[in-house]
């Protein structure tokens, strides 16, 4: 990920241009019509507007990137038209994180391509058709509302050189410390590239259903696993991809095998899908060094399959990998949209995981993740009795949308009790093992303190909100001692206090304290600031039991205002009585008082003080 500096668009701007929906831009049909009927119509009207290519559905992924450069067609938005264009590799440059304009055509569009599909019946049998409107109906299902907490395991062959994060993007990007990284480990990108070091993600250490084992004793209810990054490297056996896990690396289906060890344990199963970025994100495997011995040698990404005779790489097409070279302005092509639907779709049906997740500002890649959400909670209906018990997770997703799906906040937090489930993600360092991070001295190195795990997933889940830990993967399959370590302080803590947690609802308020933590993306580190002083609330699904969960371990009365019994000082409409309580963990008897201001509570002296954070369970009536 590390892509905060893409992230300016406002979510107000991206759901202007990707809301639009099949049935407002088909006004003039009967109330009665198809949805099917509907398509049928904006497809032609829409092939009227534009170039004829531009919807054509006869061309594979496969065969767009077998044909020579030179004759590749692309289509692009210049003065208001969609026009074809040709790679002019003089003015060639590499495209970063591709923020495409919203197309002049019926129906809008959604990260370049249209919102409606040129190909029929995609979303597969059941009541949710790939509208907003249609998925307003979704509920989320109660499992996920009681889980609270998931760890992911953001895993692939970008953990080789064990050097950070979007390694397989930077690495071609001259002079910068990952192209240096790579060159002295390596040597030169226009010999040994991204392709290689898939090859040698070999899990050769891996244990699974150890490593499960782990994270289910440290609290996680459910877990995730990276089912492909902006890379291009499916790490499941790919019906519609040849680079994946089973072909080459491990040559073994990773995601099955996590799938099958999460759901022998009892844990929920879900996957996180980043391709739809590919497009854009590795133009640089596309480039040259300008400087230097290697000066005008092209990088790997110029490669075809028949380059590959006689490699270890024979048969297999590096421009599926990185993509077919284009311009810096380029849409799109139907056939990459048809490939990113056909393999997450291959994906659900082989593995038919609990969640869905989308590294992307709504669903990506317009009709194509339109269709796949549509079509993974008509599945789910299907192996569920005909209830939907799937989530899928998208970002920046506007408030009128929020019931669609689960929303997603990358590595940040909300500022009030949201009226919808979402999720709230970060990672103990970055998303790809680094190891500089556990070289830093210290108990912990240069990891995320188990506290700020803790602090940050409780305030999520005061706001009604679950949690997501990433703990990332080294390439031969094992974590380190310092993650191990942090694993094992969150497993003491849920141990002690996880009823506060799971099972849980938000209270009439998320909490009360004098610190304010910063809301939106990227702002999760401001949980730093919280202390013992602030407190976060959770309660029972039955009413009866509030959780105060104070944010460090209290040596000093607590007084608890929003349970005071004088007008205007209760939370609540009415006051609560306090009848009962107790202290999570602790088997002797509490001492309070409720007053007008608040419940005193006083708490012991006796309490552990590597919890980060203690949990009262009080009673009401």
């Amino acid at each position: 990920m590390n892509r905060r500096k893409f992230m300016k668009v406002t979510a107000t701007t991206v759901a202007a241009a990707a809301t639009s929906s099949l049935p407002k831009t088909a006004s003039a049909a009967s109330a009665d019509e198809t949805y099917e009927s509907k398509r049928r119509k904006l497809v032609a009207e829409i092939s009227k507007q534009v170039p004829e290519g531009f919807m054509d559905t006869t061309r594979t992924f496969e065969e767009f990137c077998d044909a020579p450069q030179d004759d590749r067609i692309f289509y692009a938005l210049t003065e208001s038209k969609i026009v074809p264009e040709r790679l002019n590799s003089r003015h060639w440059r590499p495209t970063g994180w591709g923020h495409p304009p919203a197309l002049p055509i019926p129906g809008g569009s959604h990260d370049g391509v249209s919102m409606v599909s040129p190909f029929p019946d995609l979303y597969g049998d059941g009541p949710f058709e790939p509208t907003w409107e249609s998925l307003q109906n979704y509920e989320c299902p109660e499992w996920y509302r009681d889980a609270k907490f998931g760890i992911w395991n953001h895993w692939s062959p970008q953990c080789v050189p064990e050097d950070g994060d979007w390694y397989a993007r930077n690495m071609y990007i001259e002079n910068g410390s990952q192209y240096k990284f790579e060159l002295a480990h390596y040597g030169p990108q226009c010999r040994f590239g991204y392709k290689d070091l898939c090859a040698q993600w070999t899990l050769l250490n891996w244990e699974p259903e150890h490593r499960m084992a782990e994270y289910k004793a440290a609290g996680a209810k459910y877990f995730m696993a990276l089912a492909n990054h902006h890379d291009g490297f499916d790490t499941w056996h790919s019906k519609h991809h040849q680079w994946n896990a089973h072909n080459i690396g491990p040559h073994r289906d990773v995601i099955g095998t996590w799938a099958q060890q999460a759901r022998k344990m009892g844990l929920k199963f879900g996957v996180t899908i980043h391709q739809a970025r590919n497009w854009w994100w590795f133009q640089t495997a596309h480039g040259t060094d300008t400087c230097g011995p290697y000066v005008g040698r092209p990088y790997d990404g110029h490669l075809t399959q028949a380059d590959g005779r006689y490699a270890w790489w024979d048969g297999f097409n590096p421009q599926q990998l990185y993509n077919a070279k284009h311009p810096h302005n380029a849409l799109p092509d139907v056939s990459y949209a048809k490939n990113f639907y056909d393999r997450t779709r291959n994906l659900i049906d082989l593995h038919n995981p609990d969640i869905l997740y989308f590294d992307n500002r709504l669903f990506p890649l317009g009709w194509a993740g339109m269709n796949i959400g549509a079509y993974f909670y008509n599945n789910s209906m299907k192996h569920n009795g005909g209830k939907v018990e799937g989530v899928v997770n998208i970002k920046n997703v506007p408030p009128h949308l929020a019931k669609t799906v689960v929303a997603d906040i990358e590595r940040g937090l909300a500022s009030q009790i949201l009226p919808h489930p979402w999720q709230s993600e970060t990672c103990i360092g970055q998303w790809h093992y680094l190891r500089a991070l556990f070289n830093q001295p210290g108990k912990y190195g240069g990891y995320l303190h188990p506290r700020e795990v803790i602090h940050w997933m409780i305030d999520a889940v005061s706001k009604n909100g679950n949690f997501i830990l990433n703990i990332p993967g080294k390439p031969d399959g094992t974590i380190d001692r310092k993650e191990k370590l942090i694993l094992s302080e969150l497993a003491q803590w849920f141990k002690l206090n996880g009823d506060a947690i799971y099972a849980t609802r938000p209270w009439v308020v998320y909490g009360e304290g004098p610190t304010v933590v910063k809301a939106g993306s990227f702002t999760g580190r401001s949980v730093n600031r919280l202390g013992v002083k602030d407190i976060r609330f959770t309660r029972n699904k039955a009413n009866t039991v509030v959780n105060a969960l104070v944010l460090g371990v209290p040596t000093q009365p607590i007084l608890i205002k929003s349970l005071g019994l004088a007008p205007g000082v209760h939370a609540t409409k009415h006051p609560l009585k306090v009848t009962h309580v107790r202290l999570y963990g602790y088997d002797k008897p509490i001492k309070w008082k409720q007053t007008a201001t608040g419940l005193q509570i006083l708490p012991p002296r006796d309490v552990p003080h590597h919890h980060f954070a203690v949990a009262f369970a009080i009673s009401v009536s």
